[in-house]
């Protein structure tokens, strides 16, 4: 198993992304540490994976607010004595609309949950990867951070924020062997993609249309590939890559 024995934070476990995430660290032997805002949903999660022989525990924790992100890198040293991977997932869709309507609270939240709380969890986390002198982190971006999207000046604003934080950090902690890289997701399908088209008063079929439209294999992104990438990342193979924005969205930006 490529994690066999590492322990790993992932953020925003309770569904989507980042619960595919911690299915698929648990499978290859990792002991996975999963928060999120929604306790039910999280513990549902865990249950879900403890279930299939894996092993994982609950910390509830909304990354937007300093004390919990303290609170949920402690706990996992706690738990497991160490920290060895942190998946930064957590995040909103932000408000949607012309510049002109939205609300500064609104605009603020979004950052506040998707750069803000991202980096709290990556100075929480360099705090005891850097006393180890080895540790990986993988943020969750957007292709949505790199090209235009109208009407959504606050997620794309966050989504290039985290570009900007993961380059940053990758040459700020390379010498402490911390491995610092970005994954930035196409529409993936699931509850976000399921709840931007409520934002966007459009049907699933459409926005799954519109999330492929343009792909260079005409489809939209599952879980499970970003999954894929964050075990590969997380292992033993991907030990020489940092700094790194990686797209996984059927080849729909090429940048």
């Amino acid at each position: 198993m490529q994690l066999d024995g590492k322990v790993a934070v992932v953020t925003g476990a309770n569904q989507g992304i980042g619960q595919g995430v911690a299915e698929a660290f648990a499978r290859e032997g990792a002991k996975v540490v999963m928060a999120a805002r929604r306790a039910k949903e999280l513990d549902a999660a865990a249950a879900a994976i403890r279930s299939a022989g894996g092993e994982a525990s609950v910390v509830p924790a909304d990354i937007s607010l300093e004390s919990d992100v303290l609170s949920l890198v402690q706990g996992a040293v706690d738990l497991y004595g160490t920290l060895d991977v942190i998946v930064n997932n957590a995040g909103v869709t932000g408000p949607i609309g012309p510049i002109w309507e939205l609300d500064v609270a609104d605009f603020q939240q979004c950052l506040d949950v998707n750069l803000t709380g991202m980096w709290l969890c990556c100075r929480e986390a360099v705090k005891v990867m850097k006393e180890k002198q080895s540790g990986k982190i993988i943020n969750i971006g957007s292709i949505t951070g790199k090209r235009p999207a109208a009407t959504r000046t606050a997620y794309c604003a966050s989504k290039m924020g985290v570009v900007g934080l993961t380059r940053s950090l990758a040459l700020e902690v390379g010498e402490f062997n911390i491995n610092v890289n970005c994954i930035s997701p196409g529409g993936v399908k699931g509850p976000r993609l399921a709840l931007l088209a409520e934002q966007m008063k459009i049907t699933l079929d459409e926005i799954y249309a519109l999330a492929s439209e343009g792909a260079a294999l005409h489809r939209v992104t599952e879980n499970d590939d970003i999954a894929a990438m964050c075990v590969f990342l997380a292992s033993d193979l991907g030990h020489n890559i940092s700094g790194q924005d990686i797209n996984i969205d059927a080849g729909t930006v090429m940048f």
